[in-house]
């Protein structure tokens, strides 16, 4: 569809497991027909939430691509859904395809909107603890700082890499794949870069507690923004929503966040423009 007033939008940590944050999402919808919406992960801990909020968005916008973030791969006590790692984040995917919601499993899509073209890659990459806590040389060291201050990620007790032995491993090999599929693409149109966590550590830099950086990204990733010609870089997590701008590339940190955080912002939540639109 060619729509010269739509305009491709994100969100991130939508956790629709709140009341309020649920109803935000109610409330999310296009300004065009033609808008698309890119996801950023956080959507939900368990599967049927994950599923609501992507079918009410994916019959409102035209196209809606995702990516996990931590949230979703979890396993909760609380998710009928039990399946862990790999075989997780694999039953999301598939739930995305039943909707038509785009993944990081599928080609990458061409917007051809304002701002565009650009070629859009949903990313899942995860992190391998190289955001170490400041002073620290070793993941080792850096958990136990964490452990030390109380600054430790849920991640450790419900996000589970089987069947990889570690989250780093799985996050390495995720890495390469995502590097394979950049590397071999040939087209000159550039890349909006989606992805939950930061691909580079500056982001991190403004956390209340540096500690909890090590589970927001790492460092295979810091040159992306630059190694492939990059239009926008669209990442969530760390609910500081923002935008920067890094040897010339826009990031922009989309997420709505906790009820106690967004609240005090006095202002209805709405989709951020990628390109163009800003305000």
């Amino acid at each position: 569809m060619s729509d010269s007033a739509a305009r491709l939008l994100a969100v991130s940590d939508l956790h629709v497991s709140y009341p309020d944050n649920r109803a935000v999402v109610q409330n999310l919808f296009p300004t065009s027909p033609g808008d698309w919406l890119i996801v950023c992960g956080d959507v939900a801990e368990t599967v049927a939430d994950v599923e609501w909020a992507l079918a009410l968005l994916a019959e409102r916008f035209e196209t809606v691509i995702w990516v996990p973030g931590n949230h979703e791969l979890w396993t909760h006590p609380s998710d009928p859904v039990q399946l862990r790692g790999v075989p997780r984040y694999e039953h999301l995917v598939q739930v995305c395809r039943r909707l038509g919601v785009l993944t990081p499993e599928d080609e990458f899509p061409v917007w051809r909107g304002e701002g565009g073209p650009v070629r859009i890659a949903p990313l899942f990459l995860l992190y391998d603890y190289t955001f170490r806590a400041p002073g620290t040389g070793t993941k080792e060291a850096s958990l136990a700082y964490a452990e030390e201050t109380g600054i430790v990620c849920a991640d450790e007790v419900f996000l589970h890499p089987d069947p990889y032995p570690t989250r780093d491993d799985w996050c390495r090999a995720r890495v390469a794949e995502a590097r394979r599929r950049l590397d071999a693409d040939a087209s000159d149109i550039p890349y909006v870069l989606v992805n939950h966590w930061p691909l580079a550590r500056e982001p991190t830099l403004v956390l209340h507690y540096p500690e909890f950086a090590q589970w927001c990204g790492t460092v295979l990733t810091a040159d992306w923004h630059t190694r492939y010609r990059t239009a926008a870089v669209v990442y969530g997590h760390l609910h500081i929503p923002r935008s920067t701008v890094y040897a010339g590339v826009p990031f922009e940190e989309v997420s709505l966040g906790y009820p106690r955080e967004w609240r005090p912002r006095d202002r209805r939540f709405a989709a951020r423009p990628v390109l163009g639109g800003r305000s």
